[in-house]
């Protein structure tokens, strides 16, 4: 399940906190350094677009988060997102991805939805496949090294079939 951040979402987690009453998980989902990150970035995309990101929860724990990089361009919308280090493999990503999925395919605004994982993280490529999610090109990334970019059109199913109007 998924739920829109809030402001208040990131004061909790910044102070160490799980918002909500959702239970906290030990090891938390990212350090400290990384959530006052991904906190800057849900505030800079939150001023040009909603919503900047999600919080992922499974039976009353928060798993993870799933942000939006930066506004979205050109009805793209790029994602980033993790799972805590106990919850991975389970689903979780996948669930959230295709809930996203089912957010873009009800947007006028939103053409796709992008990721990028590092060549060698094959457990988030198939994340992203079994998401419905395809692989349209790879890059060197200066930090992170090479990156195969995915890609999600938006009113499709994962078959890549168009969804009938509402």
């Amino acid at each position: 399940m998924i739920f829109e951040t809030t402001e208040d979402d990131y004061a909790a987690l910044l102070r160490g906190a799980a918002p909500r009453a959702l239970l906290w998980l030990d090891p938390p989902i990212a350090p400290p350094a990384v959530l006052a990150m991904l906190a800057d970035v849900a505030a800079r995309v939150r001023a040009h677009f909603a919503p900047a990101s999600w919080l992922i929860v499974h039976d009353g724990e928060l798993v993870g988060l799933c942000s939006i990089t930066r506004p979205p361009a050109n009805g793209e919308v790029d994602l980033g997102y993790g799972i805590a280090p106990g919850r991975q493999g389970r689903g979780h990503m996948q669930a959230a991805l295709r809930a996203i999925a089912a957010w873009a395919d009800s947007r006028d605004d939103v053409d796709a939805l992008t990721a990028e994982t590092a060549t060698a993280n094959r457990p988030s490529q198939r994340v992203l496949e079994r998401a419905g999610f395809v692989p349209v090109g790879e890059r060197i990334d200066e930090e992170d090294g090479p990156l195969i970019r995915w890609r999600y059109a938006a009113g499709r199913s994962a078959a890549g079939k168009i969804l009938p109007a509402a």
